[in-house]
């Protein structure tokens, strides 16, 4: 009988095994020193036997519901308008969120924002009076809104 040769890998052909195996063992590192830290910082919470569960449920006391918190903004602080405003939004004490409100419902009515420009708000009469001018941004509208309300 003939004696076969086995085939003994080169060199070259054997490079590419050790390449794929050594990241393997570097990513291994970091996930173990992960997990060690994990079981190191949070410690297992001990189950309650269902009748310490009742016992702690019991012991707490019930809570009063919260009041709500007083609005201390400045928004929300009652102005009077002017002579000219109260022509659109009334005579009423209203916070400035409320008079921005009704400026925007009024012009929105009466279809005064600019077509080409939607930013931009074209004054009719009333509003002339208030804004100045004959066209406002309504970033500056409430800005000359706010010196019509004391």
């Amino acid at each position: 009988m003939a004696t076969e040769k086995k085939s003994v890998p080169t060199q070259k052909e054997a490079a590419p095994a050790k390449k794929a195996a050594a990241p393997a063992k570097k990513a291994a590192a970091p996930v173990k020193a992960l997990a060690a830290v994990k079981t190191a910082a949070a410690p297992a919470k001990k189950a309650l036997t269902p009748v310490k569960e009742k016992a702690a449920a019991k012991s707490v006391a019930p809570v009063a519901p919260v009041a709500k918190k007083a609005l201390a903004s400045a928004f929300m602080k009652p102005m009077t308008p002017s002579a000219a405003l109260a022509a659109i939004v009334g005579a009423a004490a209203l916070p400035r969120t409320e008079v921005t409100k009704q400026v925007w419902a009024y012009i929105k009515k009466h279809k005064l924002q600019d077509e080409a420009d939607r930013r931009m708000i074209n004054a009719d009469a009333k509003l002339k009076v208030i804004f100045e001018k004959k066209q406002v941004s309504m970033f500056e509208m409430t800005k000359l809104i706010s010196q019509h309300l004391t």
